[in-house]
């Protein structure tokens, strides 16, 4: 644990951090909470909580518009290097993607009714920024070396045909802030 003037920073899997003795005002997941086990997720953040607390979660997603069929093409690289993609498989259009953090929150009983916004935006990514931005996803992370890099001189072959060597991707985000129902969990029991 590290503290910096008013703040504290603990560096823990969310479901084995125990629970401080101060509730939290808001518990903020930035394409976060779905890593955290079902059963555990929405619990232990509504104990977390204050009465009145609030939760708020943006997950993005990689939705159809801007280079469709250059990711089209991509998509036989995920096939080749990345075991389990389905074949075939189509980025769906930003309508389609469901709202599933706010959808849960409200499901579990212990929050209200979410507030929910989605945005949808266009990114320009260079041959380079798009190998880098495939890098933080957690499958290219997870590729031995030499197949990460396989799999990243494929995606590079269908950009470097693009005009300028740019590729146009679509980009939804979505927003959810849920306040804490009334007294519905102890503190002490997530």
């Amino acid at each position: 644990m590290r503290h910096d003037a008013d703040v504290a920073v603990h560096t823990a899997a969310f479901e084995d951090w125990p629970l401080p003795a101060a509730a939290f005002d808001l518990v903020m997941g930035a394409a976060s909470l779905h890593w955290v086990h079902p059963a555990v997720r929405w619990r232990k953040t509504a104990a977390a909580l204050a009465p009145g607390g609030s939760v708020a979660t943006f997950d993005t997603w990689h939705v159809a518009g801007g280079d469709d069929a250059a990711f089209a093409e991509m998509q036989r690289c995920y096939e080749w290097f990345l075991p389990g993609t389905p074949p075939g498989l189509r980025l769906p259009d930003a309508a389609d993607v469901p709202d599933a953090r706010a959808d849960e929150a409200e499901a579990s009983g212990l929050f209200a009714a979410a507030q929910r916004r989605r945005y949808a935006w266009e990114c320009v990514y260079d041959r380079e920024a798009y190998l880098r931005l495939l890098c933080t996803y957690s499958r290219g992370r997870a590729l031995e070396p030499e197949s990460r890099a396989a799999f990243l001189a494929c995606i590079a072959e269908v950009i470097d045909r693009l005009p300028g060597a740019r590729v146009r991707k679509v980009h939804l985000t979505q927003l959810m802030v849920a306040q804490r129902r009334a007294r519905t969990v102890d503190h002490d029991d997530p």
